[in-house]
């Protein structure tokens, strides 16, 4: 999940080449706990607070076990690995920049994971391709660009199983729009942005009798 909040560059990150690791993400829980992957030095790229990746997955709890997850905007893909270790189906994480996405594909290799798929594309290009069901969705597009609305429509449009979960994060001072079908489950707020799990619930605007859809 990529979170670009500033354009400070820390002091530890200064003279230190761009792309190249700053830092650990850390493996919270499930089969790969405790497990450490690199993280690389790239504006803005920085990976789930700990406390908040703890938070959202005691939410999501034993129901990850063999769901279908997109992790648009993936970044480091601290989301969308800690599915994985503990028990998604498989993954799509989806990411534009060459380089984050190159070392997506390197830290699933080391992790051994097979049943992820790492796509170099921009979000919404990717949204505007051929619908594939997921029942979980991490949604953490760059603050202050609009994206996270566009996103959530576009995820309507045939990405979503019947009851699928949706984690929506977006500056604090922004409630993201959302289809009207989406209820909110709970929220955490973590420095400048607030994280939202939504969960869908069928569509049924388009059907005559509610019971017969």
């Amino acid at each position: 999940m990529t979170r670009r909040r500033s354009r400070r560059t820390p002091p530890a990150a200064r003279g230190r080449p761009a792309g190249q690791p700053q830092g650990k993400l850390r493996i919270i829980g499930g089969e790969y706990r405790r497990r450490q992957l690199p993280v690389l030095d790239l504006p803005g790229l920085r990976p789930t607070p700990d406390r908040v990746r703890e938070t959202l997955f005691n939410w999501l709890g034993p129901t990850l076990a063999g769901r279908r997850v997109l992790d648009l905007f993936a970044g480091s893909g601290a989301l969308g690995l800690e599915a994985l270790s503990r028990g998604a189906g498989d993954a799509t994480l989806v990411e534009l920049d060459a380089r984050a996405s190159r070392a997506l594909s390197d830290n699933l290799a080391s992790l051994g994971i097979a049943r992820a798929e790492v796509v170099k594309r921009d979000a919404r290009r990717f949204l505007e391709g051929e619908p594939v069901d997921y029942s979980l969705v991490f949604v953490d597009p760059p603050f202050h660009q609009g994206l996270a609305a566009p996103c959530c429509a576009a995820l309507e449009q045939g990405w979503l199983s019947e009851e699928a979960s949706i984690y929506v994060e977006t500056e604090t001072t922004l409630e993201p729009r959302v289809p009207d079908n989406w209820t909110l489950h709970r929220e955490v707020r973590a420095g400048e942005g607030t994280g939202r799990l939504y969960r869908r619930q069928p569509d049924h605007r388009d059907c005559g009798d509610k019971d017969a859809c």
